[in-house]
């Protein structure tokens, strides 16, 4: 690695935490692994990678690097040749670890004394806008995996129709030896005898066929907070799928939330917009006027020679914040409107107030007119 930055390798910036490093280096290591990555260039990727961290993960050989360019420091710069030096122990268990981490790809990494966690369920439910916003209490009905009762989750038909497994101790993990291209490389994963069960069934249970798990419908009780607005997401701990063991750990239950539109009322964030119309003889002579809340109607004040658009904010008035004190507000912008259609009278009398008013009472009328006449 001749030339190369070792911080550029890894993605991170030089100031960057032992942490920071370490968490760069599994997510690179997973990317580039050989077993995994079967491109071509994924083999010297993934070297260059293990070069850095070997250099970075030691405090000795960071500080040589920052100051000199290698490792090794001012006598020992050799342009970053191989990386001999790596050290299994050091870090967070260098090979060792990281293949601990691919025994577990694509799941939830555990180690072999860890609990066996069930799997999410993702669902989702429509709520109207009213009940987003004050809160509300539903039923969701889930079809999920819970331990067989019959067996108790062992899949086994009696208590002697299970024995433990003697390729795993009864543990349900199993530690492989392999060669590998950086040498000889232990992984722990799932025994493949039992399954990870740590249990052989002879006879099987004939109500979950010896899987120790069975398909039922579940009627959970949620509550919606006031305040949640549409796409966010409720997770309920622990009413996901189950496991068959006893010491397992379910999964959860995440409900994506979708909200309803409201016919009059625009949500943005906590606030809450409507345009209202009035007529337009309200707005010139002034008058009261009933705007739509969240909790029914309200009368306002308009006062005369109100122009059309004038925007009121009515403080409080919009959505409650989520898990939090204090509301958003209810912006409410007033459109003037005009009749569709007026009696000779009404028109009359409109022609009386037009000559009464003088020009100079409108001033933007006014104005563009003298940009016209210029």
């Amino acid at each position: 690695m001749a030339n190369k930055d070792y911080y550029e390798t890894l993605g991170v910036n030089k100031s960057a935490s032992d942490d920071e490093i370490k968490s760069a280096y599994r997510q690179l290591a997973k990317k580039y692994h050989p077993d995994l990555n079967k491109t071509p260039e994924a083999a010297e990727k993934f070297k260059e990678i293990n070069e850095a961290y070997s250099v970075l993960s030691d405090k000795q050989k960071r500080a040589n690097y920052d100051q000199f360019g290698s490792a090794d420091g001012p006598q020992g710069f050799n342009g970053g040749q191989g990386f001999s030096g790596f050290d299994s122990s050091e870090g967070f268990g260098g090979f060792e670890d990281i293949f601990n981490i691919f025994s577990n790809f694509g799941g939830r990494s555990r180690s072999s004394q860890a609990r066996e966690e069930g799997d999410d369920i993702n669902i989702n439910l429509v709520i109207s806008f009213t009940d987003a916003a004050f809160g509300c209490e539903k039923e969701v009905t889930v079809t999920r995996k819970e331990r067989c009762e019959s067996c108790k989750g062992t899949g086994a038909k009696t208590n002697s129709d299970y024995v433990t497994c003697s390729e795993c101790n009864g543990t349900g993990r199993v530690t492989y030896t392999q060669q590998t291209l950086f040498g000889m490389t232990r992984t722990v994963g799932t025994c493949r005898n039992c399954g990870g069960k740590g249990k052989v069934v002879k006879n099987k249970c004939p109500d979950c066929r010896g899987t120790g798990l069975k398909t039922v419908t579940a009627k959970i009780k949620v509550k919606i907070p006031a305040g949640i607005d549409n796409d966010q997401t409720l997770r309920i701990e622990g009413q996901g799928n189950q496991t068959a063991s006893i010491n397992g750990v379910p999964g959860d239950l995440r409900i994506s939330i979708s909200v309803q539109p409201h016919s009059l009322l625009v949500r943005k964030g906590y606030d809450l917009y409507v345009d209202v119309y009035a007529p337009i003889t309200t707005l010139m002579l002034g008058g009261k006027i009933e705007i739509p809340t969240l909790k029914g109607k309200q009368t306002i004040d308009i006062a005369p020679l109100t122009q059309s658009n004038t925007k009121y904010t009515l403080k409080g008035k919009g959505i409650k914040y989520l898990k939090s004190l204090g509301s958003g507000d209810l912006i409410v912008t007033l459109k003037g409107e005009m009749p569709k259609d007026i009696d000779k009278n009404t028109i009359k009398l409109m022609k009386e107030l037009q000559n009464s008013i003088s020009e100079k009472s409108y001033p933007k009328t006014n104005n563009y007119k003298k940009k016209l006449g210029d």
